[in-house]
């Protein structure tokens, strides 16, 4: 059994994702293959999920738990440890529980594509992240040079992050975190929400930048956004008639779930 744990899954693609690839593949539900949404109101049920589910043996993780399910394993892979998030969990028959980070992949590879043309990058400038949670810190990873890791494909994009957590500019050496209400967003040409504003049935969100900023933007920008349910969101909307280059969080998504799905032994 594979499944999901967040708080509210009604918004997931996962399910269906998953109970097609299975399909597709020929895998039947009778041997275990089937996908289920679990709705953990408090991480600390996570230990109860899993003694009630013997059968499990892969689960995705989605907000507000991807940091917060961290002490509840027995191992992290590197790039989970340095990312700090955990967005799939792979669960041994002997019951370990070893993290994963597949977000990086998913974000790196779909972000290649939309700064990529013939294997030359069309995109020249600083990044801003919108928030600071998991999704924030894999995105993070993704962008600056990982020495530690066994990344030959590096983006290598100088970054900052705005968060509205944080009233004064905090500097961090190699990056700033930046309140809202002091982001000069023409420092910027590739923005990219990782928060969930924007997100169905909340679709009148979107990162609250003056409308002066907005208006900034043009077609020299890139604007990328984690959020996949609605296909367009107001985010992407305010880019688009600006002229920005756009995308959404949904091809991230098939790349971070086909990874976790290698990661299964699918």
């Amino acid at each position: 059994m594979f499944g999901l744990i967040g708080k509210k899954l009604s918004h997931s693609f996962s399910k269906n994702y998953f109970t097609e690839k299975f399909q597709k593949l020929g895998l039947s539900p009778n041997e275990g293959y089937v996908y289920e949404l679990f709705e953990l109101e408090k991480i600390e049920d996570f230990d109860t999920l899993i003694k009630e589910n013997p059968s499990l043996r892969g689960l995705n993780v989605t907000i507000p738990y991807k940091k917060a399910v961290i002490p509840f394993l027995d191992k992290l892979d590197p790039i989970a440890k340095r990312i700090g998030a955990v967005n799939t969990i792979k669960i041994e028959e002997d019951g370990t529980k070893t993290g994963y980070n597949t977000d990086y992949i998913g974000f790196k590879s779909s972000l290649e594509k939309f700064i990529y043309t013939n294997s030359t990058s069309i995109f020249k400038g600083k990044a801003l992240i919108f928030g600071t949670g998991g999704a924030a810190q894999a995105v993070k990873i993704a962008l600056q040079e990982a020495e530690d890791l066994d990344d030959i494909s590096r983006l290598n994009i100088k970054f900052d992050f705005v968060s509205s957590s944080v009233i004064a500019t905090q500097d961090e050496g190699k990056y700033q975190i930046i309140p809202y209400s002091r982001v000069d967003i023409t420092k910027y040409k590739l923005l990219i929400n990782t928060t969930p504003l924007g997100m169905y049935p909340n679709i009148d969100d979107f990162p609250p930048l003056s409308s002066v900023d907005y208006s900034k933007i043009d077609k020299s920008y890139f604007l990328y956004d984690l959020v996949y349910n609605p296909e367009e969101t107001l985010f992407l909307k305010k880019g688009k008639a600006k002229g920005a280059k756009t995308m959404n969080g949904l091809e991230m998504l098939h790349g971070q779930a086909e990874a976790a799905a290698y990661i299964w032994g699918i």
